[in-house]
């Protein structure tokens, strides 16, 4: 079999994904397991992998599995529980004193708290959180998806505590290729890793300076009532000090910290700095910028429960992950719509406040303080200086040789971010003084959201692996050699057909897998060994184009579907899909041509190696 007919076949199981959820819109839980299957088939007529092979490569992707679902437990929880504490509501109110220019909202509320909500959250949830958010700041829902949207770009690669990069590019990288080819240099996957994220870091500390602006100017072109660019760009400094207040603090903590901190940190720190700025009016134009009167908006631009009387409008609440079918959850916002108590004539414009008890108030403080408590517990973890982190990694669940093979799956349940998320919601249940109704209904939200993805990814993540570990093989070359894997394969025919101008394309095909999946994880799990392989055959930085991988990814977040479909779901926005997706197509071009470039200058100009024989 040709070269090109093996890729094409390796290439399979990723087509039929995109077949199947883009283009008959069959939901995941359905087209993922028949992925796997796919997946399996090549892996044992094709590649002649051993049964035994195929069965331990799927129980590795089960730990992985696990380790993914647990983060996103703890994620989500967090998020439940300052829902129901009233937390959010506090915020929100904290957020309409700074300045009612609809321009430095869109930079404080959407850009800056939107990247901190992805750092500590991640899996969709900053749109799902700001969507509403805005919209209950007087902004029409169509606009606030927009945004939402928007918000999933240069935080995504560090978003739930480093998780796409922690788990993607760790798990997605892990196979025999790359194990060899560290022990022959004698670097650890930790130090290598550790140059995959500063050089993500570093592409999207350029690329995102501008992307407030580009929020900014999206805003006022489509959603003005002069349709005008100029009156976004005349806060251009003040955009672009968003801009550097957030990727500044964020390239410095990936250098220093390493890739669970870098949006927790910069979110934080810009958005102490720039609502600061903001309150004295440092860097804001003279004029004024605001929507015109909700009267004069046009029909497709509300979202079910706002008014066109900005005094009236509600909105609907709540966060879902990338990962998963998101048919159950709009049923339930579907319900919540016609049901008692949801968002109708007689519900209330805060039903968070609702949930957290009449008569409660909450200080914007305490609102906050489970986000400051979060990033204090993670540093203290991960210090190796401090004994808690060794201690945390003792608890380790191992299988070494699973069924008899050379594979072998751990994981460290104890040191994996979900546990600190977990120490968080305990000690804000304490804080917040919630009662065991609202502690009760918030587990509940999570495991409804948590359900779905779960079984989609028992059949994705495995599906990674078998691809993965698909080189151990009877499939004999001419020359006697196993065939290669079958992301290697992949990449063996990308050298030889695209050639030296392929870390330009390498964030494309991130993007591809992240529009697919809806997830810089899962994308991350996908490409990351096969943009590896394109690498070690141009004989090109592999540290760079896996980081060109991650930050492809991240921007492939603002086109996903899923993502959208969710957010719009938060505002009462299902239908308009497809008028969101024609605006984010916009900044998600503008990423990837930047990032692109950038990668192409990285290495051919600036010659940047990683510690691999001087080149990958």
């Amino acid at each position: 079999m040709s070269l090109g007919l093996l890729a094409l076949v390796a290439f399979a199981p990723i087509l039929m994904a995109g077949i199947l959820l883009v283009g008959f819109r069959v939901p995941a839980k359905w087209a993922m397991p028949a992925v796997y299957v796919c997946a399996v088939v090549l892996a044992l007529s094709v590649w002649n992998m051993d049964a035994i092979q195929v069965a331990a490569s799927s129980v590795q992707g089960l730990f992985v599995t696990f380790d993914i679902l647990f983060i996103i437990f703890g994620a989500i929880l967090l998020l439940k529980t300052l829902e129901r504490s009233g937390a959010v509501s506090a915020i929100r109110a904290g957020f309409t004193t700074i300045s009612d220019d609809r321009r430095v909202q869109v930079v404080i509320v959407a850009w800056l708290f939107g990247s901190f909500i992805e750092g500590a959250a991640g899996f969709g949830t900053p749109a799902a959180v700001v969507s509403p958010l805005l919209v209950a700041l007087g902004f029409p829902a169509l606009a606030s998806v927009m945004i939402g949207m928007m918000i999933q770009s240069t935080a995504v690669t560090f978003g739930a505590v480093g998780t796409p990069v922690m788990i993607g590019v760790t798990d997605g990288l892990a196979g025999p290729e790359l194990n060899a080819a560290l022990t022959a240099a004698g670097v650890s996957f930790e130090s290598y890793r550790q140059t995959i994220t500063v050089y993500a870091a570093g592409l999207h500390a350029v690329t995102g300076i501008l992307m407030p602006t580009i929020m900014v100017v999206m805003t006022t072109r489509f959603f003005g009532e002069r349709k005008s660019w100029v009156e976004g760009l005349r806060i251009f400094p003040f955009a672009v000090f968003g801009g550097l207040a957030f990727t500044t603090p964020y390239l410095l903590t990936a250098v220093f910290l390493g890739p669970e901190f870098p949006s927790l940190v910069g979110g934080a720190v810009g958005l102490g700095i720039v609502t600061w700025a903001a309150r004295r009016s440092f860097l804001l134009p003279d004029d004024h910028w605001d929507f015109a009167s909700a009267d004069f908006w046009p029909e497709d631009w509300f979202g079910v429960g706002q008014s066109r009387s900005a005094e009236d409008t509600e909105t609907l609440s709540g966060s879902v992950p990338e990962f998963g079918n998101f048919d159950e959850v709009l049923e339930e916002e579907r319900a919540a719509l016609e049901g008692p108590g949801g968002v109708g004539p007689a519900a209330t414009a805060d039903p968070l406040a609702v949930r957290a008890g009449p008569g409660r108030t909450m200080s914007t403080a305490m609102a906050w303080a489970p986000y400051a408590v979060l990033p204090v517990l993670l540093v203290l973890t991960r210090l190796r200086q401090l004994p808690l982190g060794s201690w945390l990694q003792s608890a380790r669940i191992e299988w070494t040789g699973i069924f008899g093979t050379e594979i072998t799956a751990s994981t460290t349940p104890l040191y994996l971010p979900a546990f600190v998320l977990l120490v968080t919601v305990s000690l804000t249940w304490v804080l917040h003084r919630m009662n065991r109704r609202q502690i009760v209904a918030a587990l509940g939200d999570s495991a409804r959201i948590l359900i779905p993805a779960g079984f989609v990814l028992i059949f994705t993540v495995p599906m990674v692996r078998v691809y993965i570990n698909s080189g151990v093989n009877a499939g004999m070359l001419a020359s006697g050699a196993d065939l290669p894997s079958m992301p290697i394969v992949m990449a063996s025919w990308v050298a030889t057909n695209v050639g030296g101008v392929w870390p330009f394309f390498a964030p494309w095909i991130g993007a591809l897998g992240a529009f697919i999946a809806g997830s810089n994880t899962v994308s991350n799990l996908m490409f990351s060994l096969f943009q590896f392989g394109v690498a070690e055959q141009l004989a090109i930085s592999g540290a760079m184009v896996v980081a060109l991988q991650a930050v492809g990814a991240a921007a492939g977040n603002m086109v996903a579907i899923h993502n959208v479909v969710a957010a719009s779901a938060t505002v009462g926005l299902l239908g308009k899909e497809g008028a969101v997706l024609r605006k984010t197509i916009l900044p998600t071009l503008y990423y990837l041509i930047v990032v692109g470039t950038l990668g192409m200058l990285a290495v051919y100009v600036l010659g940047v190696a990683a510690p691999l024989t001087g080149a990958g």
